[in-house]
């Protein structure tokens, strides 16, 4: 027995109008982004940090480091995926006039 289309209308149009609006949400927001460029010494300092968490303070800054490297892997001997993830943050205050 076909499924009658009127009493579907409104779950349907639902549907679309939330996945439609967050598809068109996403292109926008995907043409504004801009293309980033990569640069080797940034690469070269991000390799250069140590694991784990530094906070250090300095007159008028705040800097901290941080970097995540582990080896995860599915069952004992899957196959694995390392993931690396470094941060540089620096927070300075300025006293203006």
């Amino acid at each position: 027995m076909p499924l009658p289309v009127l009493p579907t209308l409104p779950v349907l149009t639902s549907f679309a109008l939330r996945y439609g609006s967050v598809a068109l949400t996403t292109y926008a927001v995907s043409r504004q982004i801009k293309i980033g460029r990569r640069d080797q010494s940034e690469e070269d300092a991000h390799d250069k940090i140590e694991e784990g968490v530094t906070l250090r303070r300095e007159t008028g800054q705040h800097n901290a480091t941080g970097r995540f490297r582990r080896i995860i892997r599915l069952g004992k001997s899957g196959p694995g995926m390392e993931v690396d993830a470094s941060v540089f943050a620096r927070l300075k205050f300025r006293k203006t006039d």
